[in-house]
C-alpha cells in the first residue's frame, strides 16, 4: 500500500515457496478504492492489522531473549495459519529453513539450532519435515508471553 501511496517502496518481497503473484498497477487500485468505497475501507483494515504485527516483532528483536523469541514465532505462525484453516492447535507445515528463521528473529542459525533443541528437550514445540509439532501449548504460549490479540479481533 505505501508504494501505491508514496509511489515508492522502502522494503522488497521474496517467496520462499511457490507463489502466482500478478501485477496490479497502483493508478487502477486507487481507481477502485475510488468506485468502490467498502474496497477502500478493506484495503485500509488490511494495512492496519500490519502495524501490531511490526510492533509485536520490534518488541521480539528489543526484549525477547532467543527462547521467547522463537516460541513467540511459532505461537504467532500457528495463530496465523489457524486464521486461514491451515493449522491445528498442535501442528502446522512450516517449509522454512532454520536460516530463514534466524533470519526473521534476528539470531545466527547456529544460534536458532540450539534453541530449538532446548524447546524440544522441554516438550514444547518440535520441528521436523516441514511440520511444527506443539506438545503443550498453554506452556509455549506462557514461554512466549503470546497474547494473539495483535493478530485476531475476535479476542
Amino acid at each position: 500500500m505505501r508504494s501505491v501511496l508514496l509511489r515508492t517502496a522502502d522494503h522488497s518481497v521474496s517467496a520462499l515457496t511457490d507463489a502466482v503473484v500478478s501485477p496490479v498497477d497502483g493508478t487502477h487500485v486507487m481507481k477502485c478504492v475510488t468506485e468502490f468505497p467498502r474496497l477502500g475501507a478493506a484495503l485500509l483494515w488490511a494495512a492496519s492489522r500490519d502495524e501490531p504485527m511490526v510492533v509485536e516483532h520490534l518488541v521480539n528483536v528489543g526484549r525477547r531473549n532467543a527462547i521467547e523469541r522463537t516460541a513467540h514465532f511459532f505461537m504467532e505462525l500457528a495463530e496465523r495459519l489457524s486464521l486461514v484453516g491451515q493449522a491445528t492447535e498442535t501442528e502446522f507445515g512450516c517449509p522454512l529453513s532454520q536460516f530463514v528463521i534466524a533470519d526473521a528473529l534476528g539470531l545466527t542459525a547456529i544460534h536458532v539450532n540450539r534453541v530449538l533443541r532446548q524447546l524440544r528437550d522441554r516438550k514444547l514445540p518440535t520441528v521436523r519435515k516441514g511440520r511444527v509439532h506443539i506438545h503443550d501449548l498453554s506452556e509455549l504460549r506462557k514461554v512466549s508471553e503470546f497474547q494473539r490479540g495483535y493478530l485476531n479481533s475476535r479476542d
